[in-house]
């Protein structure tokens, strides 16, 4: 049985790979203990830095409170070197019967409400409280943070990023914060004994769909906003990084949820489909791909919620100042995670003030810094360098089209072949051009989930055209409104609908801290994360109990009918 331990990693992957190996060490914390921290998690764990063809770890689904396998693995490949490290449970249609029998089990009145099992509030209060104070500590921090650069390679301040801000959603639902979800209101009667109650009811039997880009903070803080209600889930995390919920959901149960409180699954696409029609879970919570999305809210008869993929976008107000921290905030937006985040800035539309100000030859700059090293710059997950280059020539083809900078593979490394290499690229396309026609709009609008993004720029007299482009995208995630000019935001912000917008000088596209709602806006279907409002919208409904005990008047008899 593997132990979790979290080591030094000089040879994390082998000295010949030399390029690797500095990249597996540089991007460490400076403060990295040699601590073991198998002792503050499960007693079935990895460490996560001698993951390898001869370390590999055995994953586990979780199904009706026991840790199961399946007849049949996949073996994953490490995106940095392409060794074999991470043996994952390729759920089969034959195998997904306990699953299916997990949810019916659960009611529709969930596992707890407000009238029935009060006291599992508290119970997942406690639950918060314990796992924050594990979380908090510097060896548990460190070992998740390290699991989530090897899966999901990213700089090691975003990597303890997505930690802190779970470990601080941990804190905030501590104590008595999870029975003040489901706060109630009471409206008074028509008359003695009469009154009514509206009460936050969950929906029993649920689902969980999430992608790689944060292998810990969407599905750990959608799994436990729906316990919080008192929903049972099933939770599904793309097997690429599935590896760190497994670790969590471990945590968890050490800090004393009831392991029958949620299931967790790996399987393909096809599986979890046909699971989820046979299950019919009276909700799905989906984080990802807008064509995914879609399919499900059709096979699922619309009881979805969804956040799906975003084109965000970044307008640069007429008010030029702070141009360094702009430009850093920009470069951020758009590469950090090589791009890999829902919220990243995929298009800049720059007024021509700050165009005169050699802004892009910041950003330029600031892009050349980043590196495969300290994974600054990385594998991309879901496409590959031979797709973004094929997308860069097609945008070429565009009058007035350039390649600002980048649009080359990255060199000397061992990626595999199925990631995708590139390096922080942008390409420049008129915005009057990216207006022409529908063929234009479509593939200057396509998203690149990776380091890639548009640059336009417009005049003061072409605002109604970037209002144009803005209202004619299809996602409306995250934007920012980069100026100070009170007026300009004003009819910036009141003639747009993304659902996390970010205004003043210093606003971003990125970043989904645990104090403030993120999600979409302008879709019925549309799903947040992180907050109280968030997770009463995604993971309760509205009941209305109308208490009517009377007493009868005196004298009462019975009327004409009517």
């Amino acid at each position: 049985m593997q132990r979790c331990v979290v080591k030094r990693v000089g040879a994390v992957y082998g000295r010949s790979r030399s390029v690797i190996g500095k990249a597996s060490s540089e991007c460490l914390h400076p403060s990295f203990t040699h601590r073991s921290s198998s002792t503050l998690l499960s007693d079935h764990s990895c460490d996560a830095d001698k993951l390898s063809e001869a370390h590999q770890y055995q994953m586990h689904n979780l199904v009706q409170g026991k840790w199961e396998q399946t007849s049949k693995s996949i073996e994953l490949l490490d995106p940095l070197n392409g060794e074999k490290f991470i043996s994952v449970p390729d759920t089969s249609i034959d195998e997904i019967s306990p699953f299916v029998q997990s949810l019916r089990a659960c009611s529709k009145s969930g596992l707890h409400n407000p009238l029935k099992n009060p006291e599992r509030y508290l119970l997942y209060g406690d639950i918060m409280a314990k796992a924050a104070h594990l979380l908090k500590q510097p060896q548990v921090e460190t070992f998740f943070a390290r699991l989530i650069q090897r899966v999901a390679p990213k700089s090691f301040a975003q990597a303890v990023g997505e930690v802190t801000v779970t470990q601080k959603f941990l804190e905030n639902f501590s104590g008595d914060q999870v029975r003040f979800l489901a706060r109630s209101f009471v409206v008074p009667g028509n008359y003695q004994g009469q009154q009514s109650n509206g009460m936050r009811w969950p929906y029993g039997p649920v689902a969980i769909i999430t992608p790689f880009n944060f292998p810990l903070e969407i599905p750990a803080l959608q799994a436990l906003g729906a316990l919080f209600m008192g929903n049972k889930p099933i939770l599904k995390v793309d097997s690429k990084v599935s590896i760190v919920m497994e670790q969590f959901i471990r945590l968890l149960h050490k800090c004393g949820m009831p392991p029958t409180d949620m299931d967790f699954i790996n399987s393909d696409g096809p599986v979890m489909n046909k699971l989820l029609l046979e299950a019919e879970p009276k909700t799905t919570l989906f984080t990802g791909s807008s064509k995914v999305a879609e399919k499900l809210a059709l096979d699922l008869k619309g009881r979805v919620k969804l956040e799906d993929a975003g084109f965000d976008w970044k307008i640069l107000g007429p008010d030029v100042q702070n141009e360094d921290y702009v430009a850093w905030v920009c470069d951020q937006d758009a590469y950090a995670c090589s791009g890999q985040k829902c919220s990243a800035q995929s298009i800049l539309f720059m007024h021509e003030n700050w165009a005169n100000q050699n802004f892009l030859e910041r950003l330029k700059k600031l892009a050349s810094k980043r590196k495969l090293e300290d994974l600054t710059v990385g594998p991309v997950l879901t496409v590959t360098t031979e797709r973004m280059l094929d997308h860069v020539k097609n945008l070429l083809a565009i009058p007035g089209a350039r390649v600002e900078f980048g649009g080359k593979p990255l060199t000397n490394h061992t990626i595999p072949d199925v990631y995708g290499a590139l390096e922080p690229t942008a390409v420049f396309v008129p915005l009057k051009e990216i207006l022409r026609n529908e063929e234009n709009f479509a593939l200057a609008t396509t998203e690149i989930f990776g380091p890639f993004q548009i640059l336009t720029e417009y005049k003061h007299e072409d605002l109604p055209l970037v209002f144009e482009a803005c209202e004619r995208m299809h996602a409306h995630l995250t934007a920012a409104v980069v100026s100070n000019d009170v007026h300009f935001l004003q009819e910036v912000l009141s003639n747009t609908v993304n659902g996390t917008t970010y205004a003043g000088i210093r606003a971003r596209t990125t970043g989904a801290p645990q104090n403030h709602w993120f999600g979409p806006a302008g879709d019925p279907r549309g799903a947040g994360i992180g907050t109280p409002e968030a997770i009463k919208l995604v993971w309760s409904c509205h009941r209305e109990i109308i208490q009517d005990v009377g007493p009868i008047p005196n004298g009462w008899s019975t009327p004409q009918c009517t």
